[in-house]
């Protein structure tokens, strides 16, 4: 009988607060390790053909070579390969033609490969590629299968020498204790359905890595040391909009982070933080239940200070412990751009936090976890930041929050009809609906602004003219609020909605404008921009988007259903994390 996983008193106190070193991340790979294989035998069990020629194969790289099994075994692309597999078997995840379960042959031939032993067997090609996972892959004309031989040393692919001018070799990136595969080829890197190899340049690569890993080294020994130790893949992806950088990391990929093309060296450290934290805490969920999305609180979605959308409890507890790591990065980075970063996001993590407090459906565990992360943000919420920084933090802050509203969250009608009309109201009115909405750009579009100004002040002055051709979904008095101009960004904002161009991001940023003024609009548009939209609409275009902001301001129920982070009502179809 085998025993169960036990994490070290030290290991899970680190962990559950947020951190964790080089051996509590070891710990954690070991129980990953043991989660792959259920996973993967579970694939076999469920399997009408199962690859069991691949597993013998497998079988014998172990007996030959036991670490190059385990590394196969634990590459993060087999992980996402063996549950989206498992999940098409047993029907429950979509996908075109027959599960893959063929996948399995490449993985024991790159376990052979690496143990040495001679074999022969055929792996699928897909779209033009013989992907060896961890290794590389061969450019192969035609789909179907290559046929792999390995003998006396002298490894071929569909008839062709590893090395070869076909053969594409997955680049090690290199930092001083650290080094990750940059794989660009594996179908599965993705952490979702299988996509084509797609070689990139890795010169760019290695540089910015270098940079990355001598600013986490900087940053803080132990953390940098535990991210090497758990961290196994870099997954590229295109560049993304300067500042808005594009990441990814999945429960199922163990090791692995998916980044975009970073600005510089400085966002990919940032970036692998915030990817290594999601590693640590879906590791950690392997081994201890968080929450139950099952109970009475499972239906419900929440508000999360770094998202578009509303999000399940699971979503949000993910996204809690990894902006409290990129805050403790931001937090060691004096420069203007640093310290935005560090007030933004201390800020969101603390107010998701206590959010989650008042969330049914925590277990103890999970309400633990919440305490200790909120209880060593504290202490940095006294902490002085510059002004500038601090002003444009503040603005990021209620632009994101006032915008979610206004796209989300729907006013009781009847509530709306008293305000309209002057009526009292009799009873307190229903909580907002949520109503999930699609917002027509990013709602962190301000905070992308903050940035270049912050960053590139000469860049932010060269896209005044055209705003939105550099930073998408930019508008001029988007770059008024930014900058300072309260007036201007007022008188375009309402010039805006009196033509019936009115949306959601026009009248918080009248509402950012206004409390910039001292113009006590302010207050209620960027509490209860939801409830000030419905009660302009009622009394028609011609009413003035100021004066009905301030009829709401002194009254006592405009703030109804304001917990931070929560929302008030079941959502019979939400999404899972």
């Amino acid at each position: 009988m085998t025993s169960p996983h036990v994490l070290p008193a030290d290991s899970f106190d680190e962990l559950l607060g947020g951190g964790g070193g080089p051996a509590a991340v070891a710990e954690l790979r070991a129980s990953e390790r043991s989660w792959r294989l259920l996973v993967v035998r579970a694939l076999l069990d469920a399997s009408d053909e199962a690859p069991t020629t691949a597993w013998r194969l497998l079988m014998r790289a172990r007996a030959a070579d036991e670490t190059a099994f385990e590394e196969l075994l634990a590459y993060p692309a087999v992980g996402v390969w063996a549950a989206h597999t498992l999940r098409r078997l047993r029907g429950t995840a979509a996908g075109a033609g027959a599960p893959d379960t063929g996948y399995l042959h490449a993985v024991a031939a790159s376990a052979g490969i690496r143990a040495g032993v001679d074999f022969r067997t055929d792996v699928p090609v897909h779209e033009g590629w013989a992907v060896l996972p961890a290794l590389g892959a061969m450019r192969v004309a035609g789909g179907g299968s290559a046929e792999v031989v390995a003998a006396d040393g002298r490894v071929l692919v569909a008839g062709r020498p590893l090395g070869g001018a076909d053969w594409h070799p997955l680049t090690r990136l290199e930092g001083e204790g650290c080094g990750l595969l940059l794989d660009d080829t594996d179908p599965y890197r993705t952490l979702r359905t299988p996509v084509p190899a797609e070689p990139v340049d890795t010169d760019d690569w290695q540089g910015l890595f270098a940079e990355a890993w001598e600013i986490l080294r900087e940053w803080d020994e132990s953390a940098a040391c535990a991210l090497a130790e758990g961290l196994v893949t870099l997954v590229p992806r295109p560049r993304a909009e300067r500042f808005r950088p594009h990441s990814a990391s999945s429960g199922d990929a163990f090791g692995a982070a998916l980044a975009s093309v970073p600005d510089d060296g400085e966002q990919l450290a940032s970036t692998l933080v915030h990817e290594f934290q999601h590693n640590k805490l879906s590791a950690f969920m392997h081994l201890f239940t968080l929450y139950d999305d099952q109970g009475s609180g499972g239906g419900r979605l929440h508000y999360a200070p770094w998202r578009d959308d509303p999000r399940p409890l699971g979503g949000l507890l993910q996204g809690v412990y990894a902006f409290f790591g990129v805050t403790g990065f931001w937090r060691r980075r004096a420069h203007p751009l640093g310290r935005f970063e560090f007030a933004l996001w201390r800020a969101q993590t603390v107010h998701a936090l206590r959010g989650i407090g008042a969330a049914e459906g925590l277990t103890g565990l999970g309400r633990r976890l919440v305490a200790e992360l909120e209880g060593r943000l504290a202490p940095w919420l006294a902490e002085p930041v510059e002004e500038r920084a601090a002003v444009a933090a503040e603005l990021a802050v209620a632009d994101h929050r006032a915008t979610w509203r206004a796209y989300h969250l729907r006013p009781d009608p009847g509530a709306v009809r008293a305000y309209a009309t002057g009526r009292p109201l009799f009873a307190d009115p229903a909580p907002p609906d949520l109503v999930p909405g699609t917002p027509s750009r990013g709602l962190d579009t301000r905070a992308v602004l903050a940035r270049w100004l912050l960053a590139d002040p000469a860049g932010f002055d060269a896209l005044r003219a055209d705003p939105g051709a550099t930073v998408e979904g930019a508008r001029p008095e988007d770059v008024a609020l930014v900058d300072g101009d309260a007036e201007r960004a007022s008188r375009m904002c309402r010039e805006r909605i009196a033509r019936g161009d009115g949306d959601p991001e026009t009248w918080v940023g009248l509402g950012l404008a206004a409390r910039v003024a001292g113009d006590p609009a302010g207050a209620a548009l960027l509490a209860r921009p939801e409830l000030v939209m419905a009660v302009h609409a009622e009394l028609g275009a011609g009413a003035d988007p100021l004066e009905t902001a301030r009829g709401l301001v002194s009254d006592p129920v405009s703030a109804v259903g304001d917990r931070p982070g929560l929302l008030s009502r079941p959502v019979p179809a939400a999404p899972r994390p």
